[in-house]
């Protein structure tokens, strides 16, 4: 019998959809001990106008550091307003060797919305759990698994 892939990935960090005003907004901490990979799934709604999204990975060795290094390569192409981003998705992967290199062992996702509220999200799915089952460590706001 095949593993359910709800069995092997976690719903580990978000950014719940929402109109975010400008500034930045970060994800739940991750602790990179518990899993191998993580990939952080950015979408997109409308942007504001003349608006700018970024996102990037920041990491730091505490789970409750300032979280202001950006893990080399791990930050996304702007998506602006003017360059019809509305409704797009990025996607960044890290992994815990990837940030363990840098004297990482936490990690969490920064999105910053320039000029313009904008509508947006962030889910962050980890992979290659060291312990299983994945919902062992989803977020406790995972109301249901249907598989």
């Amino acid at each position: 019998m095949t593993q359910a892939l709800s069995d092997q990935l976690a719903v580990i960090a978000t950014i719940d959809p929402a109109s975010i005003s400008t500034g930045t907004v970060s994800t739940d901490v991750i602790d990179l001990r518990l899993v191998r990979n993580v990939i952080f799934v950015v979408a997109a709604g409308t942007l504001g106008s003349s608006a700018t999204l970024d996102f990037a990975v920041k990491g730091d060795s505490a789970s409750g550091g300032s979280f202001t290094t950006t893990v080399t390569g791990k930050s996304i192409t702007q998506l602006t307003k003017a360059g019809s981003d509305d409704n797009k998705q990025v996607i960044v992967e890290v992994s815990a060797e990837e940030a363990a290199a840098q004297g990482f062992r936490y990690v969490r996702g920064a999105l910053t919305i320039g000029t313009a509220a904008s509508q947006a999200c962030v889910v962050a799915l980890a992979g290659g759990l060291r312990y299983s089952p994945a919902s062992d460590v989803d977020l406790a706001t995972v109301d249901e698994i249907v598989n």
